[in-house]
């Protein structure tokens, strides 16, 4: 009887997924492959609630067809959405839960990535993310589907976290701006330059969410200064509030929505400033706070309020051209953040 009752039990509690012991999926729509011509591009959201107006902007660029969603937690939450409440056609929306590395080789899986015209990355812990696809077939085929066929690719919150080529990995849990700054090279100050998910506009990026809902200025700059540091390279970053999307069409055009003026949350568009000739920390080491100074000027920030219609807008191609929002300079003194607006 007590077997019986585990059953019953078991089989009321998963009615809509599809088990292995590697993955769970969840599918809305038609099973059957649908293979449409995606128009590309990259959405990138700050977190908490979804901005429903970017994701219409994500969904209609897969045309109709396929959209896969991949998380490592969680459920089927966003397949009612996507189908049926944005009110975007689409053939189906399939939720793929990765329970272990292990399903990264799954055949079945696999093929799923191969048929998308849609993926989008959700909500989660981005270590798991690169410790379930990295180096498997998963990145492998994902980058595959950017390059050769124009798949669109989305994320919130850790989704959007892993998409630049350089990513904060959170091995060793979070980190806040206080700590980072206080101290860039913590060991939690994990900025990863191994190959994970490629954008060719995201190049040289470096991405961060929940930015002012969770004070995320200073360890962003941090994450520069050691890119700077450790690599040599001028590094650039982009940076969500919650609410807000960064909509990237494929000629590198941003687009910034968000509930503006409902809400006072924006878009950040970071890079090293080049009329600085001395543009190195004064002081970035083990066990001393980030001193960045360079004259005051060292980062030049472009900062957008997102709007509902996506009026502000930014270049990536130039990183200059800029509509309706506003320039600041950045820079640390002795591990304290100081924004300036630019003269």
């Amino acid at each position: 009887m007590k077997v019986l009752k585990f059953i019953i039990v078991l089989s009321l509690l998963i009615p809509k997924g599809i088990y292995s012991q590697s993955f769970t999926s969840y599918r809305s729509g038609n099973p059957n492959d649908l293979n449409t011509i995606p128009d590309g591009g990259i959405c990138l959201m700050g977190g908490s609630s979804e901005n429903d107006r970017a994701m219409k902007w994500f969904l209609q660029k897969a045309n109709g067809g396929d959209v896969l969603v991949l998380r490592t937690s969680g459920s089927d939450g966003y397949n009612d959405y996507m189908f049926s409440e944005l009110g975007i056609p689409l053939n189906s929306v399939e939720t793929i839960v990765f329970h272990n590395r292990a399903a990264s080789y799954d055949a079945t899986i696999q093929q799923k990535v191969q048929q998308a015209e849609a993926i989008w990355l959700a909500g989660g812990d981005q270590w798991t993310y690169v410790s379930y696809w990295r180096n498997t077939p998963i990145d492998s085929l994902i980058n595959a589907g950017i390059k050769n066929r124009n798949v669109v690719i989305g994320g919130t919150s850790a989704g959007m976290a892993v998409m630049g080529s350089y990513y904060f990995s959170a091995k060793y849990d979070t980190v806040t701006s206080e700590e980072a700054l206080e101290n860039p090279y913590d060991k939690r100050v994990t900025v990863d330059s191994a190959k994970f998910i490629t954008n060719e506009i995201l190049s040289n990026v470096i991405t961060d969410t929940h930015y002012a809902n969770r004070n995320r200025k200073g360890r962003q700059v941090t994450f520069l200064a050691r890119i700077l540091v450790d690599y040599g390279v001028k590094a650039k970053g982009i940076a969500c509030d919650e609410q807000v999307a960064v909509c990237i069409d494929t000629k590198g055009r941003a687009t910034v929505f968000g509930n503006h003026p409902k809400t006072e949350n924006k878009a950040y568009f970071i890079q090293m400033n080049n009329e600085v000739g001395a543009i190195a920390p004064e002081n970035c080491t083990p066990n001393t706070p980030l001193t960045w100074k360079s004259d005051g000027k060292p980062l030049q920030v472009y900062a957008a309020y997102g709007t509902m219609d996506g009026k502000n807008t930014f270049d990536l191609t130039d990183w200059k051209t800029g509509k309706g929002g506003a320039w600041e300079n950045w820079h640390v003194e002795s591990g304290r953040l100081i924004i300036q607006n630019k003269d």
